[in-house]
């Protein structure tokens, strides 16, 4: 028999952007995986009236946002209509991923921490758009905790 984990407590969610229209793009809050060894982060596109135009996911060496650098990451992407089948494994350029115009569709990005440069350990989503209407949220699940229990300190500070 196996058993399945607590994610409030082995782990720590981040509401990067609460859903909320990202006509003109919109930027997660900055978060820091200095005591977690992944992220798992989960962007999810309600409503579009057309695709936004790019995930764009930085490291960053001070909560600031201090020295800001596009990075490579891996993403699977959910752009069908069955809501729960992600495609293969995607590795994706520091240029980003420009995502597709269907509603109700989501992208899990993966980062591990080690991938990240010395230094490094600040953690930015971009959601970049022109004038297209497009209902968004983005949330993150880090994992491997140093310290984690279940009332486990901000990462946003």
């Amino acid at each position: 028999m196996s058993q399945g984990f607590v994610m409030s407590e082995v782990g720590h969610i981040v509401n990067l952007i609460p859903p909320v229209d990202i006509t003109g793009g919109a930027t997660g809050d900055r978060f820091s995986m200095e005591n977690w060894t992944h992220a798992s982060i989960i962007v999810q596109v309600g409503v579009s009236a057309a695709a936004f135009t790019k995930i764009i996911l930085r490291e960053c060496d001070a909560a600031s946002g201090g020295n800001a650098v596009d990075i490579a990451f891996t993403l699977y992407a959910e752009e069908t209509a069955l809501g729960d089948t992600l495609g293969a494994k995607e590795d994706v350029a520091a240029t980003g991923r420009t995502p597709s115009a269907n509603n109700t569709i989501f992208y899990v990005i993966e980062l591990d921490a080690r991938h990240l440069a010395d230094g490094f350990h600040w953690v930015e989503l971009a959601l970049t758009n022109g004038s297209n209407s497009v209902i968004g949220s983005a949330v993150a699940v880090l994992s491997g905790g140093r310290f984690a229990n279940a009332l486990s300190e901000t990462v946003l500070v």
